[in-house]
């Protein structure tokens, strides 16, 4: 199955998982879980925006930071842009924040509710190169439905 074949078959299953739960962390839980079980990346999860920095919500995977300030990294750095960042290498990053050295590529994609971003879906892979616009499109859709 390719990936953006497993992406279309999950779609469903992440529609239904949120439809009609109103508590954002139990719907950030399921989704973190649904796409770590099904992709095997090293770190899936979610950053709820408190105040002014990320703060460390619902995921899968290792250990993680816990606060990450405004603009900083790649997760403090898509929710000032206001748009998903793909990083193919998270050494060439300026200001990543290295939460583990086994992270290689990255991808983060910021979660909007009534037109405000209130958190970030980040995943992190062991390889690098490993996120591209499909991963994009698809878990832009994902987190469309929180």
């Amino acid at each position: 199955m390719t990936k953006e074949e497993k992406y279309i078959s999950i779609l469903p299953q992440a529609k239904a998982l949120v439809e009609g739960e109103q508590d954002m962390i139990a719907n950030m839980a399921n989704l973190s879980a649904l796409i770590h079980r099904t992709f095997g990346f090293w770190w899936t999860g979610f950053y709820r925006v408190s105040d002014r920095e990320l703060v460390l919500g619902p995921f899968q995977g290792p250990l993680a930071c816990t606060r990450i300030p405004f603009g900083r990294g790649v997760c403090g750095s898509a929710w000032k842009a206001g748009e998903t960042i793909v990083v193919p290498d998270v050494e060439q990053f300026p200001g990543h924040i290295a939460c583990s050295s086994e992270s290689k590529s990255e991808i983060v994609v910021p979660v909007r509710r009534d037109g405000e971003i209130t958190a970030v879906l980040d995943i992190d892979s062991r390889s690098l190169s490993c996120f591209d616009d499909t991963d994009r499109k698809y878990l832009e859709l994902i987190v469309a439905q929180l």
